[in-house]
Formats: C-alpha cells, structure tokens, sequence
C-alpha cells in the first residue's frame, strides 16, 4: 500500500501544487501560506518516493505519479481545481491533463518543459538514477544547487539555499532514482499543448539553466492563449528565489479566471502578502 503524505489548508477553490524532482512539498512553503490567507484551498502532495511519501524502488512513470495524485484527489473531495507544477511537476501536470482534462480549472507550468528526452538525455537520467543509488544524494546535491538556486541567490538567499539543500539531501535515492528511471521514458507533450482549452500560466526564472526561458516560450507559444511571466534573478526554483514576484504572477493570472474558478477567492487580498 502506497502512502501519499500531503498538504491540505485553507478553504475555497483548490489549487494543487506539485513539486518537481529530487524535492518535497515543502519547496511551496511560500505559495501555501499566501494563497491560504487569499482565500484559496492549497493541496501539497509529496510525490511517491519523496518527503513523507512511500518510497517504490525501481522505476516509477509519470503515470503513476499522476494516478497517486489523483487518488488523492478523490479521497479528500477535490474533484476540480487549479493544477501546478514545477520542473518534472510541470511533466507530471501535462500528464495528468491528459488523461483527466475535465477535472482541472486552470494550469501553472513553472520552470519545465514539453519534449520527451532525447537519447542523450534519457542516457544522462539513467546514469544519475545510478549515481544516486551508489553514493547517495550529498554529492549530487551539492553539485545541482547552483543550477537549482542561481549562484547569486546562493550568496544573498542563505536560507533558501539551505532549504533547497536540505531538501536534496534528505530525499530517499531509491525514490529518487525510480522518478529519474521513469522521467527518462515519458512521452512528448508538445503535439499535445495546442489542445490545453483552460487558461495556463509558464513560469520561469530568467537564468534557469535546467529548463531555460525558449523552453517556457515553447510552451506557451503553443498553449492556446498562455500567459508567460519571467521572473529576473532567479533560475530554477523561482517560487522560492523571488516568491513575491511569483505569487503576485499566480495570483494576478488566478484573479482573471472565469467567475466559476473563482470561487473561494477574496479579491481584495493584496497580491504581495
């Protein structure tokens, strides 16, 4: 039996957030409290192998995460909402509107991107899922957080890059290498962005290195009607880097949502808490 550890605060309309690899729902701290106190029902899962999750050795799809969430989802009454993600969050988004597009408002893809791997790429996941298991995560983490948190974040930002070490660090490397096992063999979901029919806000950090800026316009080029917001100095984890700057993006994009998305919002919460 997989157990699924979660956030669920706030009332209102509900806004999943969900978080991107080798993290834990905690990297949404900021948006949680925010969009708590503006009116907002936020849901945080921990994915499968991550946080307080269960952890699956060996490989675990997109697929599969989307399926947890989604049991989720029901178990707790949430039957419509606003999803997001970030990094391979965002991928697990794209998958979960593929199979369950009737059940979500709105969309946030922050710091992600569309393409499945190239073989290159799926050689790269698949020697890091390796790596992981032999030497654990120390290594790897050190080595990652400068493209995870941009270098001048690092120096001005301690807490934030302890908060994303910390993070890292404390993941389990069997969850995480089965994410990487699965990620490497996701499908491409850039034939699929033109048939995304609910407003979708992109999101990404100006000097993200992971997934770059032309990643982001990709997306929302090809997203009917999409929002992009480039948050300056900050790379891959925006949210966390610059949370002003992203919740007064989220919140501005969930203000202008259709009256039924709305409901649960208090608009007169100032958009930087």
């Amino acid at each position: 039996m997989t157990t699924v550890g979660y956030e669920d605060t706030g009332d209102g309309e509900a806004l999943v957030l969900i978080h991107g690899h080798p993290f834990n729902r905690s990297m949404w701290r900021p948006q949680i409290e925010h969009f708590r106190a503006a009116g907002w029902r936020v849901v945080a899962p921990d994915l499968r192998g991550y946080g307080e999750s269960s952890v699956t050795p060996g490989k675990t799809r997109l697929e599969t995460f989307v399926r947890d969430i989604a049991g989720l989802l029901d178990g707790i009454g949430v039957e419509r909402f606003v999803l997001g993600g970030l990094s391979m969050g965002g991928q697990i988004v794209m998958e979960f509107h593929r199979q369950f597009p009737e059940r979500i408002r709105a969309l946030l893809l922050a710091d992600t991107f569309a393409a499945a791997d190239t073989d290159e790429g799926r050689a790269v996941r698949r020697a890091t899922a390796d790596r992981l298991l032999r030497e654990g995560m120390s290594g790897y983490a050190h080595e990652v957080l400068p493209k995870m948190v941009s270098p001048r974040n690092i120096e001005a930002l301690p807490d934030v890059a302890r908060h994303v070490l910390e993070m890292m660090e404390g993941t389990s490397p069997e969850g995480a290498a089965a994410a990487l096992r699965g990620r490497a063999e996701r499908r491409d979901y850039t034939d699929a962005l033109p048939g995304i029919a609910v407003p979708t806000l992109v999101v990404v950090g100006e000097e993200d290195e992971f997934t770059p800026v032309s990643d982001a316009r990709i997306i929302a080029d090809r997203v009917p009607d999409a929002t992009l917001k480039v948050i300056a100095q900050a790379a891959h984890m925006p949210n966390l880097e610059r949370p002003a700057e992203f919740n007064a993006a989220l919140q501005q994009f969930l203000e202008a949502l259709p009256d039924e998305s709305r409901k649960g919002l208090r608009s007169e919460e100032p958009a930087n808490r």
